[in-house]
């Protein structure tokens, strides 16, 4: 169950992932969670006390820091300049790492649909997703524009295939799991400089790659 654990906080934060025109977006996007369980041992309710029922993505260049207010999840950094996923969970001491290169999914399907809801005043684009590990779906607009490139190593998660399909951060995702199936909306979009020493792990932390 810890394996499932820590594996689904990375899938999660990896999509789960945050405005100017003309630019690519700097800043903050809070999202709300909502957690529908496939295990049969496990309620809605304790997923979302895990891994949080709101989330704070800040974005910077091709760096980004999500931070959750579950009991579980604490956050995560993605470090462009390593390649890496850094994790933090309660229930270690330790910061694990993951190789953001390396990808066990597989894309079977793509679908998009242009301008099928709106988020915050943003008209969304849908792109589907038929994966190995299940159905995801992001809804994006433009104005949060993402340069791919700067992303184009980090494989995880299906996340370079989507960023250069999108261009953009997801105003919303729903995500399938084997656990659990969860979705993602924003609930604000702040743009705002970003300070780069979010991004860097705290001092002393032990480091150790993950497991999982």
């Amino acid at each position: 169950m810890k394996r499932i654990f820590i594996s689904a906080c990375i899938l999660l934060a990896s999509f789960i992932v945050f405005a100017q025109t003309t630019t690519f977006f700097e800043g903050k996007i809070v999202y709300q969670n909502t957690f529908k369980s496939k295990n049969p041992q496990m309620k809605d309710e304790q997923w979302t006390a895990m891994f949080g029922s709101t989330q704070e993505f800040y974005a910077k260049g091709n760096n980004y820091k999500s931070v959750s207010n579950g009991s579980l999840f604490l956050w995560q950094i993605y470090s462009a300049k390593e390649n890496k996923i850094y994790s933090k969970m309660s229930n270690s001491p330790s910061v694990y790492w993951n190789d953001a290169a390396v990808n066990t999914d597989t894309i079977l399907k793509t679908e998009l649909k242009k301008a099928t809801t709106v988020i915050l005043g943003y008209t969304c684009d849908e792109l589907t997703l038929t994966c190995k590990s299940g159905i995801q779906k992001y809804y994006y607009n433009s104005k949060l524009g993402v340069d791919p490139k700067l992303f184009s190593l980090h494989k995880y998660g299906n996340f370079a295939y989507y960023l250069a399909k999108s261009k953009a951060w997801p105003l919303k995702s729903y995500i399938e799991t084997d656990q659990f199936t969860i979705t993602s909306t924003a609930t604000e979009v702040k743009p705002m400089v970003v300070d780069v020493n979010i991004f860097k792990l705290p001092a002393g932390v032990k480091i150790e790659k993950s497991p999982y």
